[in-house]
């Protein structure tokens, strides 16, 4: 496995909700977005065109099982699902919950917001993230 010691995902500080050896998903702790995860691919590369066949399809299969566990937890208005690495040059996939009441919708999180966020909905989102954590494990450990 490559590892970049200068790469803030491959030193993955975060915990992770579930993880194996090939990459880690984690709940990102972003308090305007309870539910943003991330799934992070663990060897050091840049693209998804630097991965065999087998290990893309391993990669969006943990994109969609991770998205289907938000998705019933969170219960948003839409799932945005991106993969940038503009500034952490690593591969991996941001899979965010949107509704329309969020800071920047229906603008991308990385806009300018629009608006103040609804504290009450905020608390009430956080409130589901042992749910989503329950949910990840299920999905990521099932056989």
């Amino acid at each position: 496995m490559t590892i970049d010691r200068n790469c803030e995902l491959c030193q993955l500080a975060a915990p992770a909700a579930y993880a194996n050896d090939k990459f880690a998903v984690i709940v990102v702790d972003d308090p305007n977005y309870p539910g943003f995860c991330r799934v992070i691919w663990r060897d050091h590369v840049r693209e998804m065109s630097d991965l065999s066949r087998d290990d893309r399809l391993l990669l969006n299969e943990a994109v969609y099982q991770l998205e289907q566990a938000v998705r019933e937890t969170m219960a948003p208005h839409k799932i945005n699902v991106a993969s940038l690495g503009n500034v952490v040059p690593h591969l991996h996939w941001h899979v965010i919950p949107r509704y329309t009441d969020d800071a920047h919708f229906p603008a991308p999180v990385w806009a300018a917001a629009v608006r103040e966020p609804d504290a009450a909905a905020l608390t009430a989102r956080r409130a589901l993230l042992p749910q989503l954590a329950q949910a990840i494990a299920r999905r990521f450990n099932q056989d």
